[in-house]
């Protein structure tokens, strides 16, 4: 079946998929507070029902996971960020006797296309990330309570908390079978946390990887993969003892409890209205349009403002929005190839309402709504659409909103009156990259000096001014407008989706190599080429007969 037709053929046999929800709605994962801990730690633990997929035709056996399940992971996390403030440490479990977690599930994986493959691997290497970044940022440690067997994702997610407990029992291993069982590659992340997180030596790397069966307890220890593998009698104390341990290293800030409530867009055919973001569709063009609006009426300039005012702050409000359009576009829209992103409202107002988080980012609330918008604007750097980015009179390209300019693969500028970008000190690091950079620094990996200049000009920029220092691609005047844009967004959508994802990839990424850079740029994009390989995905490939008894036929020659 060619990957058009199995597109479609998904389409139409499966409701688009919708990534918002609650923990009263969680089918496989439970979020608790268990009192041993005086309220003081979240528990994640996963119970994933067989029947509980997001889609039928695979049942989750043995705490296997599809999309479904991460989005309760992320959302219990997105809980634990704003609706708990006291937690101070996340404990990562499972309810099931005797199994974590078996990883992704093979049969969804299998029998899904090839873009909702990369998509969903992509989700849930961010998933993890923000993981990461609850302990690293946001001053909550996790562990993960392994009271049985962790398998491919399963030992990926065991691996992103920082610390990891194993049973001893005889039986109980962590592995990474992807690559003797599925011809892939333990797609999440997990190549790089082994050598770059755990700094797990490369030779016991490459034998762990390719050992179907894992490594156990003793073992596992000695090489690094856990950090402690007591027997069974003794492995809840272990467990609440280093929980404790987190707890009272915790350096989590103070703040306000936020709860956050739905955001229940307006959705037509071609359009889905929120609050402050719009998206536009138009299929035959095979484009979007991401309109985000400035906030009307004064924003919070205090966190008791900010608590008061809660979810419905613009910050928090449209960086959701935003998040939610995007992951969208990512799942729903797969032929949609070139994004227009423009804004709407007046630049002081952006500029009025980012101040808190320049202000009072010592306050634990303000603190998180900055780190939403960085992951947000993360997700936009990782959406594998070609961004362009179109500054016209009334756009309000400034602070947080010009982000969005410096993310985009492209910038046009009309040439006329009152059109402006504005660089405020949320270019200085707010919101840095997953190379460590703020997108200014990025911008300007060959002329640095250029990013101190922008940073101490305190003036809006008109075309000209904009242009001249390197803030936009392409500045048409008035009469060129609307012929140079058009053609820019035919051209593009007429290029290969692939050879555009592979290089705009290449070229977001710029500078400094980090864990997140090698995750998306090197191990996802082998893994993306890896999953149309016959030796995985063929008739005869790994993947396709898993669980069959007919054993693949692999092509030996090396690539």
């Amino acid at each position: 079946m060619c990957e058009t037709f199995a597109m479609a053929n998904e389409k139409a046999q499966h409701p688009p998929v919708r990534f918002e929800t609650h923990p009263d709605r969680y089918k496989n994962v439970e979020l608790s507070f268990p009192a041993e801990y005086g309220g003081e730690v979240a528990c994640i633990a996963l119970d994933i029902k067989e029947d509980g997929g997001l889609r039928p035709g695979y049942p989750l056996k043995l705490n296997s996971y599809d999309l479904g399940v991460d989005l309760e992971l992320a959302d219990a996390v997105n809980r634990v960020r704003f609706e708990h403030p006291e937690v101070k440490a996340v404990l990562v479990a499972s309810k099931k006797d005797r199994i974590f977690c078996s990883g992704a599930n093979i049969y969804m994986l299998g029998s899904s296309t090839h873009a909702f493959k990369v998509n969903f691997c992509k989700f849930t290497n961010e998933t993890r990330l923000w993981l990461e970044e609850l302990s690293a940022e946001g001053g909550v440690p996790t562990i993960a309570a392994l009271n049985g067997t962790a398998s491919g994702g399963g030992y990926e997610l065991a691996i992103a908390c920082d610390e990891i407990v194993l049973v001893e029992d005889g039986s109980s291993a962590v592995s990474y079978p992807e690559a003797p069982l599925l011809a892939v590659l333990p797609g999440t992340g997990g190549l790089t946390r082994l050598t770059d997180k755990r700094k797990i030596r490369r030779d016991l790397a490459d034998a762990f990887s390719t050992v179907a069966e894992g490594v156990r307890g003793k073992r596992a220890v000695q090489w690094g993969l856990v950090d402690e593998a007591p027997p069974r009698a003794k492995f809840d104390e272990a467990v609440i003892r280093r929980t404790k341990d987190l707890v009272a290293r915790s350096k989590r800030k103070k703040g306000a409890k936020m709860v956050l409530n739905p955001l229940s867009p307006k959705r037509e055919t071609d359009r889905v209205e929120y609050t402050y973001v719009t998206v536009e569709l138009e299929r035959a063009a095979r484009k979007a349009t991401i309109t985000v609006r400035a906030p009307s009426g004064s924003e919070p300039q205090t966190p008791d403002e900010l608590a008061k005012k809660g979810d419905a702050a613009w910050l928090v409000r449209m960086a959701r929005e935003l998040d939610d359009a995007l992951l969208d576009l990512r799942f729903n829209q797969p032929e949609i190839g070139v994004v227009a992103l423009l804004t709407k409202g007046d630049a002081k107002d952006v500029l009025a309402a980012e101040k808190i988080l320049l202000a009072h980012d010592a306050d634990g609330l303000v603190s998180e709504v900055r780190l939403q918008l960085k992951r947000v604007l993360k997700r936009l750097d990782m959406t594998a659409k070609s961004l362009f980015c179109l500054v016209e009179p009334g756009s309000c390209f400034a602070g947080v909103l010009l982000e969005l300019l410096l993310a985009s693969d492209r910038v046009f500028m009309k040439d006329v009156e009152d059109v402006f970008v504005e660089v405020s000190p949320a270019q200085a690091g707010l919101f840095p990259m997953g190379n460590g950079l703020s997108r200014l620094e990025s911008r300007f990996l060959g002329t640095p000096s250029q990013v101190g200049k922008l940073l101490e000009h305190k003036e809006p920029l008109d075309t000209q001014s904009a242009l001249d220092r390197g803030l936009v691609t392409f500045a048409p005047d008035d009469l060129d407008w609307d012929d140079e844009v058009r053609i820019a967004f035919e051209e593009r959508a007429a290029m290969s989706p692939d050879a555009m994802t592979g290089m705009e990839q290449n070229l977001r990424f710029g500078g400094p190599e980090t864990l997140e850079t090698k995750i998306f740029a090197r191990l996802s994009a082998w893994q993306n080429w890896i999953f149309q390989r016959p030796n995985a995905v063929g008739e005869k490939g790994a993947l396709t007969l898993y669980g069959r008894p007919e054993r693949p036929e692999f092509d030996f020659n090396r690539t």
